[in-house]
């Protein structure tokens, strides 16, 4: 595949840019990360009102712009180079993929159209206390005359007290794997609903323990069919996971840059640094891992694309699962070693609190394990070679 940005997506990348650099500077981060809602109110004002972008990759029926998740991608690649404390990641990449693929049109004009205008944010809470996968889920749900009821918790969900709609993910009792999952959506506010902010490693991106304690719903707030909702989650998953991927690629450019404006600055011995074969050698190798994760973060980004196209190829979309874990795995790593070179690469201060190149490792940390790690990843993607090997 060749693959080049349109006059239209680099006009994107462009803008988003100009944008961040303006409102998501190394101050403002900071500034966010400290407050109490983790974000800047006026920052999401300007994000969803001024620039559109909780609408992106909505389609125009909803109220949305109607563009793809390659766009979607250069927005998040940009966001990760900046660090944007807000919460777009969760709304954009696990929520609302998860309506657009439900079966509940209802929900869908509910939500999407207010997800679209930034008057809500929204996330997935699923992982139990194990890992990231279905058979982590805990939760429970059973069913009642007039609707369900459901209990259990959530030990880390992205932006769990910031946002205003919750998709949960719950299973009937016994099921194990993608059997008997089912998904709805419910508002934060709903009694029973108790959300807990938790202290993270990484600061600039908030998580929540949620628990559900006898929470009563309507059969419409179902997402699609009652305890058959495993291959959506697992799908929305994947997608997020290419989201993840792409604003991975964005802090490994992030602590790229870092390193070479520090090495080409810093003199030792008379000359600057970035003139010793030895630092030039790992530039390169981090530019090396940059360059491999933007290559598979940007397929797995078309292939999402397909995926999302009600039309899309039946081929392409089987090809997901593998994209996803592809994009992962090369995006976490590139990262990680961008993140930890450019500390080492700074030296002593590159640990320093003054210094930016620690938040860039602590997301690359978080993030790494975030939605599985690349074992995990290698793992299911191993499984599925072997399966289609027969």
């Amino acid at each position: 595949m060749e693959f080049a940005f349109t006059a239209e997506q680099l006009l994107i990348q462009e803008t988003a840019d100009r944008f961040l650099a303006e409102v998501s500077d190394s101050s403002a981060v900071r500034t966010a990360m400290s407050s109490v809602a983790g974000y800047d109110a006026t920052t999401w004002t300007r994000i969803a009102e001024e620039m559109g972008w909780p609408a992106l990759h909505i389609p125009e029926e909803y109220g949305g712009l109607g563009l793809g998740f390659v766009e979607l991608s250069i927005l998040l690649e940009q966001m990760g180079r900046y660090l944007l404390c807000a919460p777009f990641y969760a709304t954009a990449c696990l929520a609302t993929p998860a309506l657009l693929l439900s079966s509940n049109e209802a929900l869908k004009q509910r939500w999407l159209p207010t997800i679209a205008a930034g008057s809500c944010s929204a996330t997935l809470a699923f992982a139990g206390d194990q890992g990231w996968g279905a058979d982590d889920i805990t939760a429970s749900v059973q069913p009642l005359a007039d609707g369900y009821r459901l209990s259990g918790h959530y030990p880390q969900v992205i932006d769990g007290c910031q946002a205003t709609l919750l998709i949960i993910a719950a299973r009937t009792p016994d099921s194990t794997g993608e059997a008997g999952i089912s998904l709805f959506a419910l508002p934060r506010e709903t009694p029973g609903v108790h959300c807990t902010a938790l202290a993270t490693l990484d600061q600039t991106r908030r998580l929540a323990r949620v628990e559900l304690q006898d929470v009563q719903l309507d059969a419409g707030q179902l997402l699609g069919s009652f305890g058959q909702c495993g291959a959506l989650l697992s799908e929305v998953l994947q997608l997020a996971c290419i989201g993840l991927a792409a604003e991975q690629t964005g802090g490994a450019q992030a602590a790229l840059d870092m390193t070479l404006a520090y090495t080409a600055e810093r003199q030792q011995f008379g000359r600057s640094i970035a003139s010793f074969q030895a630092i030039k050698h790992r530039c390169a190798d981090m530019m090396l891992q940059l360059e491999c994760a933007r290559s598979a973060a940007y397929y797995a980004a078309c292939v999402a694309q397909e995926r999302l196209d009600p039309e899309g190829d039946a081929q392409v979309r089987s090809e997901l699962l593998a994209a996803a874990a592809t994009a992962k795995i090369h995006a976490s790593e590139a990262f990680m070693q961008c993140a930890a070179d450019s500390i080492q690469l700074h030296g002593g201060v590159g640990f320093t609190w003054e210094y930016d190149p620690h938040l860039y490792f602590k997301r690359a940390r978080a993030s790494e394990q975030l939605l599985g790690s690349p074992a995990l990843h290698r793992e299911r993607l191993a499984t599925q070679i072997l399966g289609e090997r027969g």
